[in-house]
């Protein structure tokens, strides 16, 4: 059975393989920092098959379209985001070990997937139709991951109840757009910043122990 980041890779034209190793997730990796620095439109294959050093029609081996490079981009790191984050935090029992595992899960693979995570934010919204619904669904889910701590927390008297949708909407603001500022290699690691960010939040959401006289 395919998986969704799988799904685009049928839709090509024939045409020389590229001579290089790992052809297709190469095609992805510079394809993403080409879209992520310089901006879809802005972008050509021309430009994509110079940094790798193939021709076009190499990359047309692999993909059919501009279009659909920028699809499977999207759906790679959606279903990567979700493969490293879940396990991690099915580990934690406690709402509030899962919570800050979350973050600090997301925040790596943001780190180690940066290219594509850029592009990913800013092109989820130009997806073709074929597979937005794909990527709709692998998204949803991994917002539902997140409201399930929260609720979990909020049952077991952890976090301030009534709080799920705005604390969940505030979490996920601050691990996505991180990338608008962040860059790797500079300054504190981004697992570093998402537990900074979760011992902020942690000490709103909780609740406060009644004082005694």
């Amino acid at each position: 059975m395919s998986t969704p980041a799988s799904r685009p890779a049928p839709r090509r034209r024939q045409g020389r393989p590229p001579v290089v190793a790992d052809a297709r997730e190469r095609i992805l990796l510079e394809a993403s920092k080409l879209f992520a620095q310089s901006g879809y439109e802005s972008s050509s294959i021309g430009e994509l098959a110079a940094a790798i050093g193939v021709s076009k029609p190499a990359i047309y081996h692999y993909f059919a379209t501009k279009q659909d490079i920028y699809d499977a981009i999207i759906l790679q790191a959606l279903q990567g985001l979700t493969d490293a984050v879940v396990p991690a935090v099915n580990a934690q029992p406690a709402p509030l070990d899962k919570l800050r595992v979350f973050m600090t899960a997301h925040a790596a693979y943001l780190e180690r997937n940066y290219w594509s995570f850029v592009a990913m934010l800013v092109g989820f919204s130009g997806m073709s139709p074929s597979y937005r619904d794909d990527a709709a669904r692998l998204r949803d889910a991994y917002e539902r991951l997140l409201r399930r701590i929260l609720e979990q927390g909020a049952r077991e008297g952890v976090f301030r109840p009534g709080q799920v949708v705005t604390s969940g909407r505030a979490v996920l603001s601050l691990l996505n757009w991180m990338a608008r500022w962040f860059k790797p290699g500079h300054g504190s690691t981004a697992e570093q910043i998402a537990l900074d960010y979760f011992e902020l939040l942690s000490a709103g959401l909780c609740v406060r122990p009644a004082a005694t006289s």
